[in-house]
């Protein structure tokens, strides 16, 4: 997403900014908003009470948004805006109305074009985070699916109070599924593109303008929720969502559409276009329209269905996709095969390199269901391991390959020799050295590196580094570190669950900051221990694992190190 709402200008009389306000400061809600679904960055936003104000600020500063209510102190908000368009013409302006009957009258006596979009104040502070995100998808979307491949959902409706309040909720689906997914991320560079690659929303208000949005980005809809009454050939068309529907149904029979309106009569009508169907007026629409988005879109669960649509399976991730995949009937896998279930999943999780891979793909490709199966496995597996090639990613027991991954646990530097041996990691990998002889494997040896703040931490919750630094007996040091109790409860987790993985022989050894330092080298210094690793007992185990790291660490306080 190259372009951001970064500044906004909110052009309002102080008693309206005080309804923003009721529950709190405007800004301070969207922070925390922002925070609780980890985006990137709060917008700025600026108030002024009049037009002459807004006006002369625009002249000095920079914005990438105009929101105005109906009410300014000197002149009608629509007389702003041709003000500001005169001046900015690609700034857009956006009109936050109170009161559905004011707003019919400048409808019907006015030219609104000048707005980008009109909304209704509903009393929920998060229509801001909607105007900007709904701004935002529509300056980026090009570049976005050209680029990157990000999927977009068309959202049609023209009814201003309805789309103000179904907005906000649609993009708090998209953000809880976007902070869902952060948590797979394996390392904090892949979290973040991953909450970049969000689903966006294409909202329209006429036929031809989602007609426009299909036609172009037809290869990266995720899905259509659409009205059934909206302007069709600049007239209202109380079937204008059922010809849409209609129309893409037949161009692509699988993807997923959403059809809405009060008139449950037009539920048949949807259904005869394999449509879902949303009574608008219906008391928990909202829980209706999760569950369609978590189904039809990918959101949830991957839930591995019958031609019957029982339900033989669940996947949450890539790895229990692939195990589920290995065990479901065939008559699932070419269920989902056929309707294009798999890569539908895997781009709404922004799994977009995966899902371009197995899309063109068909079940008649295959001579038989169990090749498509293992088809499906080793790309599974292939991305897997592609996608961790060469860098070292945050342990997760659901993830970890103890044949071949680096995994850090802890916060901190990797130290020198964790360093280098990433470095090594990155050469095989992208220079594809293991190609260049015959007969000779190279590899990086898989494992996990404990980083630095686990070593900061083990001082000092048992207050041992005042006293390893004044000591000059080293076996005193190490006796003090091996009775040691207090141990990050975290990290002991994730310890245990590599030992659930790992049952091989292990060296532990230190990676200082200083080792493999090119003007200081540090090598040698620390000690290297040898366990077993291969008691009946995890818990003995465990203890075995820990006694290694406290003495690798005591030794950081040797004599010869000091």
């Amino acid at each position: 997403m190259r372009r951001r709402i970064r500044n906004i200008l909110l052009v309002c009389s102080l008693y309206d900014l005080y309804i923003f306000e009721e529950d709190g400061r405007l800004y301070e809600l969207l922070r925390n908003e922002y925070q609780n679904h980890r985006l990137s960055h709060t917008p700025e936003i600026i108030r002024v009470s009049s037009s002459a104000e807004a006006l002369n600020i625009l002249k000095k500063e920079n914005f990438d948004l105009v929101i105005t209510t109906q009410h300014v102190d000197d002149m009608p908000a629509i007389k702003l805006a041709e003000l500001i368009n005169n001046e900015i013409t690609e700034l857009p302006i956006i009109l936050l109305a109170f009161d559905n009957r004011e707003l019919v009258d400048l409808l019907s006596q006015n030219d609104t074009s000048l707005f980008e979009r009109i909304f209704i104040w509903l009393g929920d502070f998060r229509l801001i985070i909607a105007i900007i995100k709904h701004m935002e998808d529509r300056m980026n979307v090009d570049h976005d699916t050209r680029i990157v491949g990000v999927q977009s959902i068309i959202f049609i409706e023209d009814d201003i109070k309805f789309y103000s309040n179904f907005l906000t909720q649609l993009y708090q689906e998209i953000l809880n599924q976007s902070r869902t997914l952060i948590s797979e991320g394996i390392n904090l560079t892949h979290r973040h593109l991953r909450m970049r690659a969000r689903p966006k929303i294409l909202h329209c208000n006429t036929y031809e303008e989602a007609w426009a949005y299909y036609t172009k980005y037809k290869e990266n809809i995720l899905g259509i929720i659409a009205d059934v009454n909206f302007t069709r050939n600049q007239k209202q068309d109380r079937s204008a969502g059922l010809k849409f529907a209609e129309t893409v149904h037949k161009e692509n029979p699988d993807l997923s559409i959403l059809l809405q309106s009060n008139d449950i009569k037009n539920k048949a009508e949807a259904e005869k276009f394999a449509c879902h169907f949303i009574c608008k007026n219906c008391p928990d629409s909202a829980k209706q329209l999760r569950i369609f988005m978590n189904e039809q879109f990918g959101f949830g669960e991957f839930i591995f269905r019958t031609k019957d649509t029982s339900v033989v399976g669940h996947a949450s991730d890539l790895l229990s996709l692939e195990e589920q995949i290995k065990i479901v009937p065939d008559e699932s896998i070419v269920y989902h095969a056929e309707r294009n279930h798999f890569s539908n999943w895997l781009k709404a999780r922004t799994e977009f390199w995966l899902a371009h891979k197995l899309r063109p793909r068909k079940v008649t490709d295959f001579d038989s269901v169990e090749e498509l199966r293992q088809d499906l496995l080793s790309s599974l597996r292939d991305y897997r391991k592609f996608r961790k090639k060469g860098i070292i990613w945050e342990f997760k027991k659901e993830l970890f390959d103890p044949n071949s991954d680096l995994a850090r646990i802890g916060r901190g530097s990797l130290g020198g020799k964790a360093r280098g041996l990433s470095f090594v990691n990155i050469l095989i990998n992208n220079y594809q050295i293991q190609n260049r002889f015959e007969d000779i494997n190279i590899h990086v040896p898989p494992g996990v590196i404990l980083g630095t703040e686990v070593f900061d931490d083990f001082l000092k919750e048992n207050h041992l580094k005042e006293f390893a630094l004044n000591c000059p007996d080293d076996a005193e040091i190490i006796q003090k570190f091996l009775e040691a109790r207090k141990f990050p409860e975290e990290i002991l987790a994730d310890l245990a669950a590599f030992l659930d993985l790992v049952n091989e022989p292990l060296a532990v050894r230190s990676s200082s900051l200083l080792e493999d330092s090119q003007y200081h080298p540090f090598a040698g210094v620390y000690q290297t221990y040898m366990i077993a690793n291969c008691d009946e007992n995890p818990i003995v185990r465990l203890n075995e694992l820990l006694n290694a790291i406290k003495r690798v660490y005591a030794s950081t306080f040797y004599q010869n190190a000091k």
